[in-house]
């Protein structure tokens, strides 16, 4: 009788080792016993070699001699360059004449019943308020000349992200070529952009609009490829069985899925573009970034509140506009009879309006309906910087916060990543990149850094991504924690809303003042600024994922006799973990935006050099730096984004 003899029990690994990032952090201790001791051998010191450095002063130099030489004689110029420069100043003209002939009444009209139509009475009455408010605080003329020039540079903008979104949305292979172009766009900072804007269209509206474009067509492209690659596959299935070519299913079938998103992204854009009417000012934007631009050169915080205050109100009025806009129903879709008449009669009463006021002859908004609130802002000001700036018993003040951030965080990391060897900082990229992901993003990870020390920027590029770190720190703890708060509870929510529009649409030179006046010159003030700018992103971003999360996981779990703490930890977290990953992300890409206006009060490294490039013409330093900023931000993605790139490509 034959026995049956089992087999023999194969030796089972620990848990910790299953787990295929443990075996990737093995071979990277493998590694690095081996290629440590040799690299330490070879290259001991902290600093980059000069032998791998490129020199991109003589190249860049002589292409900036040459555009100034021939801006005014070549083909290129004067038949391209120039019909673009021309077609912008003829169309921001032709947008402000229609608006100084409709009146302060007649824009009013219009904008309220705009906003009645597409989300009701409530919205229709806060928007003209809204537009009576910048009247009443002087700046009805830079409110139109600044409108004017945000309706051509956003209307642009959506022709050029649309296209772009739909070419990526289309084509996979155009997707993954798209991706880093958008990136860059995305990550490089304004001021980097600005100086060969300038050079190629001079100081003026032109360059002002094309650098806006550049600045808010990425996040139009990317919601738009989301839209057209997320459509329902069953709609699709069910269209391509009834023989629809491949442009009767893009128009009747992907384009009408995607609304929201396309509608998401016309929000995007135009909130980008406003962020950029400031900076847009420095190179003869003129309207309202003008007027805050110059007054924060005389340091009058009051004047530049009042020119500030109406660029907020346009964001906040168009943001809900837009977004009321994209959670309007369907229902009329197949009627255009009935969605085309409304418009008609708005923009019949709007014409009535202006004609009513023209005959009256009160076009212009009436001097003596002004409210100055410039002095009372900068008693304010005053008041703050000199009961909060120091001295606070218990406290100490706002000045010593800044210095114990500085001494305590900000000395100790910089100090920290420049003394460590450069080929070690590799090192740490690629295992962080790795075990995260995959070879792929690890060598991107390390190519992006290496290419900083190639441009000869590695010191002051790890000053620049300690300042990074310590406020994307900051802003993730606080960001979170908000976010949490205001996705369990409907009332902080409502709360925070306005708050968090205010800080997103705010320009960053407006709130750089006060910032600079409570915590003085230097590295804290710049993080500062960069928290302020990033956290309403970080906090929207959660609070929306939180709130996505499937109802049913949560009543499953209450059920059971979860505690309101268990289902954040167990349920809400984990299953909110892409749009948390998403808030990260967008924090390191906002921060970054920011490292420009940090230098500006005394944030030094790349952001100094970005600045410096531009007010003294260098375009070699203005644009290294952009690029060194572009190469931190991409070697930060890779390493903070991965497994959600590999999930979405594996969908």
């Amino acid at each position: 009788m034959a026995t049956v003899t089992a087999p023999a029990p194969r030796l089972a690994l620990p848990g910790v080792l299953r787990h295929r990032a443990a075996h990737k952090l093995l071979l990277l201790a493998l590694a690095a016993a081996i290629l440590v001791p040799l690299a330490n051998a070879h290259w001991a010191s902290g600093s980059w070699p000069n032998a791998l450095t490129v020199d991109l002063s003589g190249p860049l130099g002589r292409a900036n001699d040459w555009i100034i030489d021939n801006r005014d004689s070549s083909p290129l110029f004067l038949y391209f360059f120039g019909y673009i420069s021309n077609a912008v100043v003829l169309s921001v003209r032709a947008v402000y004449l229609v608006l100084l002939a409709a009146g302060w009444a007649g824009v009013t009209a219009f904008g309220a019943l705009v906003a009645w139509r597409v989300a009701g009475i409530r919205l229709a009455i806060g928007t003209g308020v809204a537009f009576l408010a910048c009247g009443l605080l002087g700046m009805w003329v830079p409110t139109m000349q600044t409108l004017a020039l945000m309706v051509v540079a956003v209307l642009t903008s959506v022709v050029v992200g649309a296209l772009l979104g739909l070419a990526g949305g289309l084509s996979e292979r155009m997707d993954r070529a798209l991706r880093p172009v958008l990136d860059t766009m995305q990550v490089l900072p304004a001021f980097a952009y600005l100086l060969p804007v300038v050079l190629v269209f001079g100081i003026g509206v032109p360059a002002a609009v094309l650098a806006t474009v550049v600045y808010a067509a990425p996040p139009m492209a990317r919601l738009t490829t989301l839209g057209l690659r997320n459509a329902d596959p069953e709609v699709l299935e069910a269209v391509d069985s009834l023989g629809a070519t491949g442009r009767q299913r893009l128009l009747t079938a992907r384009l009408p899925l995607a609304r929201k998103q396309l509608l998401l992204g016309l929000n995007q854009t135009i909130m980008m573009a406003l962020s950029m009417a400031v900076i847009a000012s420095v190179i003869g934007a003129g309207g309202l970034g003008d007027r805050v631009y110059q007054a924060l050169a005389s340091v009058d915080v009051g004047a530049a509140l009042a020119a500030g205050i109406p660029i907020v109100l346009l964001a906040v009025v168009l943001d809900r506009v837009t977004a009321a806009a994209g959670e309007q129903s369907d229902e009329s879709a197949g009627e255009p009879g009935s969605t085309l008449r409304p418009w008609l009669y708005a923009l019949g009463a709007t014409v009535a309006v202006a004609v009513a006021v023209r005959l009256a002859g009160a076009l212009d908004w009436p001097s003596g309906w002004t409210l100055n609130i410039a002095e009372p802002v900068n008693r304010v000001v005053d008041w703050m910087t000199a009961h909060l700036y120091s001295g606070v018993p218990y406290l100490g003040g706002t000045a010593d916060w800044a210095g114990h951030f500085t001494t305590w965080v900000l000395d100790p990391v910089r100090d920290g990543l420049q003394w460590l060897p450069w080929w070690s900082v590799l090192l740490i990229v690629a295992a962080l990149a790795w075990v995260i992901g995959t070879w792929r993003t690890a060598l991107t990870a390390v190519l992006a850094m290496a290419a900083i020390g190639v441009l000869g920027v590695w010191k002051p590029s790890l000053d620049t991504l300690s300042q990074v770190l310590a406020a994307v720190a900051v802003t993730l703890v606080l960001g979170f924690a908000t976010g949490i708060a205001a996705a369990r509870s409907d009332r902080v929510e409502r709360a925070l809303r306005p708050v968090l529009d205010v800080c997103q649409t705010m320009p960053q030179f407006v709130y750089l003042i006060p910032v600079v006046a409570l915590f003085g010159v230097g590295r804290a003030p710049a993080v500062a600024a960069a928290v302020v700018y990033a956290l309403p992103a970080v906090v929207r971003i959660t609070t929306q994922g939180l709130r996505q999360v499937d109802p049913a996981a949560l009543e499953s779990a209450r059920s059971l006799g979860a505690t309101s703490a268990q289902q954040l930890r167990q349920i809400q977290l984990p299953l909110a973990r892409p749009a948390l990953l998403l808030a990260v992300n967008q924090g390191v890409v906002l921060v970054l935006a920011v490292v420009i206006i940090g230098g500006l009060v005394g944030g030094g490294a790349l952001g100094y050099d970005a600045v410096f490039g531009l007010a003294q013409g260098d375009l070699a330093t203005g644009l290294v730096a952009g690029a060194a900023i572009v190469c931190l931000g991409l070697m930060l993605d890779r390493v903070t984004q991965p497994t959600e790139r590999r999930t979405k490509k594996g969908a």
